[in-house]
């Protein structure tokens, strides 16, 4: 496996982006994790365990009847109150906590996935390289699929017909922002959690992202729940050196 090194860990980040990930944080070395929390091999890969700091009350996946406006089968997302629901058959649903960035709270409605991708690989849009060609540009060639890659694990890619929206669900490192909000971003969630939902659902599928009436009316104890963070900026080199590509190394995927 190849593990995640401080600076590895640190890779998986680009902020003030429309695919925002993580600032740079230590890996811890306990053994306390909560169940589902706890270190993952995944694809060639070794992700670190999540402390129990970042999940705590609500800030957890968490499994139950649901109570919301939507059917089944369906992905609903809450960007004020800061979960996500996958909504069963059954009337069961999975909620995971999430962290929602300036792209995450300028879509509602319907959209469908259309695309699910494991360890994606991530290239700023030609709108991110025009209005902030200072943060995008070094970037403009993209980034490969695997650790440095701010997609994280896992992508969910949303569409209206056949447009893409750009909006994407995907993994972060940025164990703080899940629960909060930010400058930048779509709508990030724990390794963890995006592996455990990537691996529930199928495509095409609906996702239902709701407004602020709708989280208002529909949950009105976690509405605006968590703080707005401040951007965090990393110098290109720490994602394009020959010290990040080292580290780096292709994911070893099983399936698409």
């Amino acid at each position: 496996m190849t593990g995640l090194t401080r600076r590895s860990f640190g890779a998986m980040i680009l902020a003030s982006s429309a695919a925002a990930c993580a600032p740079r944080a230590d890996i811890p070395s306990r053994d306390d994790y909560l169940e589902g929390y706890g270190p993952l091999p995944d694809s060639g890969y070794s992700l670190p365990g999540i402390p129990t700091e970042y999940l705590q009350g609500v800030n957890r996946r968490m499994t139950g009847f649901y109570n919301g406006e939507q059917g089944p089968n369906t992905l609903d997302i809450d960007p004020f109150a800061k979960f996500l629901y996958h909504i069963r058959a059954d009337g069961t649903t999975t909620r995971y906590p999430v962290g929602v960035g300036r792209q995450g709270r300028s879509i509602t409605g319907s959209a469908t996935i259309r695309l699910k991708r494991k360890w994606p690989g991530w290239t700023p849009t030609q709108n991110m390289l025009r209005t902030e060609p200072e943060v995008y540009g070094p970037f403009a060639a993209g980034l490969p699929g695997g650790l440095r890659s701010p997609l994280g694990s896992r992508a969910l890619y949303l569409y209206r017909g056949s447009r893409d929206t750009f909006y994407r669900i995907h993994g972060t490192n940025d164990l703080e922002s899940i629960g909060n909000s930010g400058s930048a971003g779509c709508i990030r969630m724990f390794n963890q959690d995006i592996i455990h939902l990537y691996d529930q659902i199928e495509v095409p599928m609906q996702v239902h992202i709701r407004d602020r009436a709708e989280s208002l009316r529909v949950d009105p104890e976690n509405y605006e729940r968590g703080i707005e963070l401040p951007p965090k900026i990393i110098d290109p080199e720490e994602l394009l050196g020959p010290e990040a590509e080292a580290l780096d190394r292709p994911p070893v995927l099983d399936e698409a």
